[in-house]
Formats: C-alpha cells, sequence, structure tokens
C-alpha cells in the first residue's frame, strides 16, 4: 500500500541532501518526492510517497520517526488516513494525425485536460489530477506514438473538512496519538518560533 508523508523543513542547502541520504541508505521504495515552498517564508514542504514492502513492515513509521530526527526537519506528518487532497502533473507530447487529433479532443473533453500545443503532426496536452486519473488516461494514450512524457510527483494538503476515500480506511492506533499532536502543537510552533524571526 502507498503511504503520503507530509515533511515540513527549514530552507537550507543541505536539507535536502540529509533527506535523500537517509532514503538511500534505509532503502526505502519511494515512488515519488517532491519539494517546494510553502505557505512560510523560511520553510519548505516536501511530500514523499513511498510503498509499504509485502513482508508486513511499516516503512512509513519507520521513515517518519527517521526524518523527525534529521536537522532543520520541523514537523513530520503520515498523512495517509487523513483526509487530504493528491494532486500530480502530466505534460505528453503525442504524435498524430487529423483522425488522431479528433480522438484526443474528444478525449480532452471527458478528462477536462488542458490542450497546450497543436500543430500539423503533434499535440501536447497538460493534466492536472490524482495519481489514478492520470494513470487511466496514460493507459488509454499508449494506443498514440508518445514522442515525450513527464510526470511530476504527488502534492498533497490535509482537508479541513469532509472525507475521501483514504480517510475512511482504518486509521492504524499507533498514529492516532502522532496525528492528534501534531494538530494541537503545529500552531503554538508557528505563533512562537516566527514571532522571535519577525
Amino acid at each position: 500500500m502507498k503511504r503520503t508523508i507530509s515533511v515540513l523543513v527549514e530552507k537550507d542547502a543541505g536539507g535536502l541532501a540529509r533527506i535523500i541520504s537517509l532514503l538511500t541508505r534505509r532503502r526505502f521504495q519511494i515512488e515519488s518526492i517532491t519539494i517546494g515552498q510553502c505557505e512560510r517564508k523560511y520553510y519548505e514542504r516536501i511530500i514523499i510517497v513511498l510503498t509499504n514492502q509485502k513482508d508486513g513492515s511499516d516503512h512509513a513509521s519507520q521513515l517518519t520517526k527517521q526524518l523527525r530526527k534529521l536537522l532543520h526537519v520541523v514537523n513530520v506528518e503520515d498523512i495517509t488516513y487523513i483526509p487530504s487532497i493528491h494532486r500530480e502533473l502530466l505534460l505528453i507530447k503525442i504524435q498524430i494525425n487529423v483522425i488522431e487529433r479528433v480522438e484526443i479532443f474528444n478525449i480532452a473533453k471527458i478528462f477536462r485536460f488542458k490542450i497546450i500545443e497543436v500543430t500539423n503532426s503533434t499535440i501536447i496536452l497538460e493534466v492536472t489530477a490524482d495519481n489514478g486519473k492520470i494513470a487511466a488516461l496514460q493507459k488509454i494514450l499508449e494506443k498514440y506514438k508518445i514522442l515525450q512524457l513527464v510526470r511530476t510527483g504527488e502534492i498533497a494538503l490535509t482537508r479541513e473538512s469532509s472525507v475521501d476515500i483514504n480517510s475512511l480506511r482504518e486509521f492504524p492506533e499507533s498514529e492516532i496519538n502522532d496525528y492528534q499532536n501534531y494538530r494541537e502543537n503545529i500552531d503554538d510552533l508557528f505563533q512562537t518560533e516566527f514571532i522571535t524571526k519577525f
């Protein structure tokens, strides 16, 4: 099963290198890792998607504990079972003829993706969706000649209301306290730590 971990880190040149070093040293099976700006000026958010092994070991829990020990890591949260929004971006360039162009325009209406560029022989598509929808679209487009394809890693934010499919699964008992503590302490952390910086 895939697990999604959100990591809040201070901006630091060696911070990402330490995290990558941890991931490779411990041989975690990573599906994607993204890093970018977040809501705080001196901080970045990293989203790590990893796959637990079939041997039953909980690699997500191990990774969460290891990340919390690293310098400049402010907070780590396993958001797999928390109501959240997950998105990826796919850019794909396809070689087409006139008939295939019409077919792809029809597919665009169903999947609601953007057509960025059209020439006599190629078309470039931009798709922003959850990984299930992107995987389904990739499967459909396999019959066309794909010239180039690039897919970003997953990004995610927790929801403040409602539920989603992942959150309806049983939340591991060992992680309930971690999540409750995170929600109680993160606001206090920002209120005290950021006041001292400004």
